[in-house]
């Protein structure tokens, strides 16, 4: 007998960073989620919506228990569900918050799914749960402030670091580089990520500039969805382009793919469209060859990366670990998806 879903339910919660995290284009202070819970005749399951701004939580949990009223009675199947979801809401616009509030239900679903099955999610979807190698964040934090906390990741054995860079001068950013390869040694990996702070020419001429640094990517030079731009850019660097934590769903993907926009594809399990996003996304990748990596739900993308055949680097953050029951595990610098029954995501008592 197949599942059905009795309710939809959005508990909206703010949770302080454990330190402000400054990007060049905006200072994260405080992680406003949306806890999801999809309760199905068989098991409940859980995810998170992470909303950026705290303007947009009432919303979004309004959302989201405005669809699970929709869903009512209806089969627990999450692609079904995806599929009357877009349908109904293709003349708003499947993007943004609605995209958003559609991606929590998947997870949740599949999360519900699992735990039903007495199956981590990763086993579910044909899978072995797999090590996967996690890089720490380094915020825009200046050369000293940029060095102290690379070699901090790299002291508790992370194989790579990425810093938010786009400094008023390219000089700069290439000295935040170097006082963090100075930090951690030659064999940690260092990435950066200018967070779409640059025009296409600005982008090319400081990826000029940051070639001759051995970089494993220049992440978000340009727009997230100017995929010109970012070809423009991808085509004249030698250093690997990645992009995809902003793309809405699998076609993004595969419009960035079209235009040769990028070398590397970074998939965020809540814009990419939950669980079902992710899968489609990751064979599109897979078709292209192109290696993927995650960006923040570090407990659900570590099951999703064991069952991505291109998978490459887990992105790890430890901001919403005050609400989880059982955060993402790290060893010697990699991350250890669960073996429990579900996604890995299952929250505390607040």
């Amino acid at each position: 007998m197949t599942a059905s879903i009795k309710a939809i339910t959005a508990r909206p919660v703010v949770v302080p960073m454990p330190e402000p995290h400054q990007t060049a284009t905006a200072t994260i202070v405080e992680s406003p989620l949306v806890l999801v819970t999809a309760e199905t005749s068989e098991a409940a399951g859980y995810a998170i919506v992470f909303t950026y701004t705290a303007a947009a939580l009432g919303p979004t949990a309004s959302l989201l228990e405005n669809m699970g009223g929709l869903l009512r009675g209806d089969a627990a199947d999450p692609r079904e569900v995806e599929r009357k979801l877009q349908q109904r809401f293709r003349l708003l616009g499947n993007e943004g918050l609605v995209a958003m509030a559609q991606a929590g239900i998947d997870m949740a679903l599949w999360d519900a799914k699992a735990r039903a099955a007495g199956m981590s999610l990763c086993a579910m979807l044909g899978g072995t749960e797999r090590k996967i190698r996690a890089y720490g964040a380094v915020g825009y934090d200046g050369v000293k402030r940029s060095a102290e906390v690379a070699e901090a990741w790299a002291k508790r054995g992370f194989r790579g670091v990425k810093a938010k860079i786009g400094y008023p001068t390219v000089r700069e950013d290439v000295e935040v580089v170097r006082a963090m390869r100075s930090a951690v040694g030659p064999e940690v990996a260092l990435m950066v990520d200018y967070n779409q702070s640059l025009t296409p020419a600005e982008a090319v001429e400081r990826a000029r500039v940051l070639d001759g640094e051995g970089l494993a990517w220049i992440e978000e030079p340009v727009h997230a969805h100017d995929h010109a731009g970012h070809a423009q850019v991808a085509a004249s660097a030698r250093t690997a382009l990645n992009a995809g934590e902003n793309w809405w769903g699998a076609a993004e993907v595969a419009q960035a793919i079209l235009a040769r926009a990028v070398d590397l594809v970074m998939l965020d399990a809540m814009k990419i469209g939950g669980v079902t996003g992710w899968m489609r996304a990751a064979a599109l990748a897979e078709a292209h060859q192109l290696p993927v990596s995650s960006h923040l739900w570090p407990e659900i993308s570590a099951q999703l990366l064991a069952v991505s055949a291109t998978a490459s680097w887990l992105e790890y953050a430890d901001w919403w670990n005050p609400i989880l029951a059982e955060p993402l595990r790290i060893e010697d610098g990699f991350a250890v998806p669960s073996d429990k029954p579900g996604s890995g995501v299952s929250f505390r008592e607040l």
